[in-house]
């Protein structure tokens, strides 16, 4: 099971092979992968001792302690490798995530926060970083209106203007919610400075 972590390395149109493969050899040590694996008693993944991508925060991070007798006999042992601060994946509204008391376990830990808000909060990584400090990714994925059809952009700016296409997109990234009051009036400005702009450049020709 690879993670987000691991380079491609794939040589040839086979990804990957069965155990058997290995069959009559004593002992397997696999590497590459980040992820501590047991294929069968004798074919084994240590994995990697440090996580490097948020796709291994599930992983417990290990060392397999091999004795080999000289009849071939193997017998293993799991050994926990010290993580100086574990990984976290954190998902839910800002204030929700400010707030909840199960979350306290990953205070200190490294965090991925994604923020369902279908509004983009205002500061929001510095708001984050206060209570996870160790937050080093701060995604969006906004909650969608019930129905909405997600419909492709050609079809959605088809006949529109200049402000309906703004107030559109602002809609589309907020997962539903347009521009308010003080929002259409500041995209308005900024289209109406833009036309100024292109006749004085227009007269000057």
């Amino acid at each position: 099971e690879p993670s987000d972590s691991e380079r491609d390395i794939t040589v040839g149109g086979v990804a990957a092979v069965p155990a058997g493969v290995f069959d009559g050899v004593d002992y397997v040590a696999l590497g590459h992968l980040h992820g501590s694996q047991t294929i069968t008693e004798r074919v084994r993944y240590s994995g990697s001792p440090l996580a490097y991508s948020f796709s291994e925060a599930t992983h417990r991070k290990s060392m397999w302690l091999v004795d080999l007798a000289a009849d071939g006999a193997v017998t293993a042992e799991r050994i926990d490798c010290p993580v100086p601060r574990p990984l976290a994946r954190i998902c839910g509204h800002l204030d929700e995530l400010l707030e909840d008391p199960a979350l306290a376990r990953h205070e200190q830990a490294w965090v991925e926060a994604t923020l369902t808000d279908a509004v983009r909060p205002a500061d929001a990584m510095a708001r984050i970083g206060a209570r996870f400090p160790g937050t080093l990714s701060l995604l969006f994925d906004p909650e969608r209106a019930d129905g909405d059809p997600r419909a492709s952009y050609a079809q959605r700016l088809k006949g529109r203007s200049d402000q309906q296409i703004a107030e559109d997109f602002v809609a589309h990234v907020r997962g539903g919610s347009g521009p308010d009051d003080r929002e259409r009036t500041v995209l308005q400005g900024a289209f109406d400075a833009v036309r100024v702009d292109d006749g004085v450049r227009e007269v000057a020709r």
